[in-house]
């Protein structure tokens, strides 16, 4: 009797220990953000003690941060009922992915509250208020669409699964299209007549940034930031250009989104050359999570975007949708607030299925496209860019004797502002390992050649716009 006492006594100890254990190896892995290895254990020690309001706020948590805010719902207010610190702020994050927007703003509000009793540093708390008071802004104008399909893809090949017109332009990444192992970037549009690329590149400070490049003669210009306010976010990717050649959507994150990257819309001033304030979409097509790449097929009028909302790791959801002429918004004053959440997280596509005829004749489009197969590319010896209809390829397509004779001096003009580039390029990365000394000697240099490049840059462009007039005028 005595030695099963014994026996009893020394499991009882060593399945303790193992327990604390167990827990203080969780504790290290949520301590370390590893939140999808700690669940499962603070799972186990909830389910032992719920009325636990630690293990609560630390299985909540993890949730929450593995994209399940459902789950995490009630442990995060039981936290709070517990009194546990920290545990208010985390239970409104959970109220706002919910899309709980009233809720988080009080629980952001008894927050704030809290901490100027204690006198403790409210301004984070207060940007995360004034994120879900503007979030609770957008539950309000959400817009109006009526989704065709959505599909999960691997998220490293989501851009195959793009299915849109040659008129609508192609999409690339930014590593296949040009294949520069030296740099690193997102994704690439070129426009439908191949003559100007926008793209995403990373930045010495190791964020992302929008650049454009046009086509030379047989080469691409160098890279330029866009102008205006549009790389201003922490990271600007995901560019796609209308075929208006002005109005451009792309992703963006930073302290205008609702979380991770948003998608935006602007366009561009020729009065300022720079581009208008951007746009935040809205609700359906911005959440919580990543959402980017927003692409409108004008010529098949279907809208493509992907999101990684509700999706593991490493998958993420194509959405397609009919487009709006205008953007059209639901009646937040006479809709349901259970309805009007579900809207906005694209619960269900069915939801919006108001028009059938409407719905089947996209879907029949979609399949349509999804049949197509592309067509194989042409190599030409130029490509020279005389209206949205006429592109030439040859110089036997000219038909101005004067337009041939000034398109020879054009493609001189572009050799030796490909050589300046190149030379200025290796210039600047000399000056970049150069001592004091040597900078002082080169910085006039480079200024110079800055100016001649600009202004032969000045001079292409000229030249280009009176050959296409001299051909245009001949051609009528």
């Amino acid at each position: 009797m005595k030695k099963k006492y014994i026996l009893f006594f020394l499991f009882g100890f060593l399945s303790i220990s193992v327990s604390a254990q167990t827990l203080a190896e969780a504790k290290a892995l949520y301590e370390k953000e590893q939140y999808e290895e700690a669940k499962p254990v603070f799972r186990k020690f909830v389910k032992a003690q719920p009325a636990n309001g630690s293990y609560n706020l630390w299985y909540g948590i993890c949730c929450l941060k593995t994209g399940e805010p459902e789950e995490a719902l009630k442990h995060l207010e039981t936290a709070v009922k517990k009194r546990i610190p920290g545990g208010q702020i985390y239970l409104a994050q959970n109220y706002n992915d919910l899309y709980r927007f009233e809720d988080a703003i009080r629980t952001y509000e008894d927050y704030i509250s809290e901490l100027s009793r204690r006198k403790r540093p409210m301004e984070e708390a207060e940007k995360l208020l004034e994120k879900s008071k503007n979030n609770f802004r957008m539950l309000k104008g959400v817009e109006e669409v009526c989704f065709i399909d959505s599909f999960v893809v691997d998220k490293k090949n989501f851009l195959e699964s793009y299915k849109i017109s040659p008129e609508s332009g192609k999409l690339f990444m930014y590593s296949t299209y040009f294949q520069n192992p030296g740099k690193q970037g997102g994704t690439v549009y070129e426009t439908e007549l191949g003559n100007k690329v926008y793209y995403s590149e990373q930045q010495p400070d190791g964020t992302l940034s929008i650049l454009s490049r046009n086509k030379l003669l047989d080469k691409w210009s160098q890279g330029s930031l866009l102008p205006g306010s549009i790389n201003e976010a922490i990271n600007a990717s995901y560019p796609y250009v209308l075929t208006d050649g002005i109005t451009i959507y792309y992703a963006a994150d930073g302290a205008g989104s609702f979380g991770g990257y948003d998608i935006y819309v602007t366009r561009y001033n020729t009065n300022t050359d720079s581009y208008l304030t951007p746009e935040n979409v809205g609700m359906p097509f911005n959440s919580p999570y990543n959402d980017y790449m927003y692409v409108i097929d004008e010529f098949n009028d279907l809208g493509w975007f992907a999101s990684d909302r509700y999706q593991p790791e490493d998958k993420v959801c194509i959405y397609v949708f009919i487009p709006n002429p205008s953007k059209q918004v639901y009646n937040y004053e006479e809709t349901d607030s259970k309805r009007m959440i579900q809207l906005a997280r694209l619960h269900s596509i069915k939801d919006t299925w108001t028009n059938k005829d409407a719905v089947n004749a996209a879907k029949e489009r979609l399949q349509n496209m999804l049949n197509s197969k592309p067509k194989a590319k042409k190599n030409y010896d130029f490509e020279f860019v005389i209206d949205d209809y006429t592109t030439y390829h040859q110089l036997s397509d000219f038909q101005s004797p004067d337009a041939k004779v000034l398109f020879g001096q054009y493609g001189r003009l572009e050799k030796s502002y490909r050589q300046q580039s190149n030379k200025l390029e290796e210039m600047r990365s000399q000056y970049a390992q150069a001592g004091k000394n040597e900078k002082t000697k080169m910085s006039a240099a480079i200024l110079d050649l800055e100016k001649r490049v600009r202004q032969l840059s000045i001079d292409i462009e000229q030249l280009a716009i009176q050959i296409r007039n001299l051909e245009k005028r001949t051609i009528k």
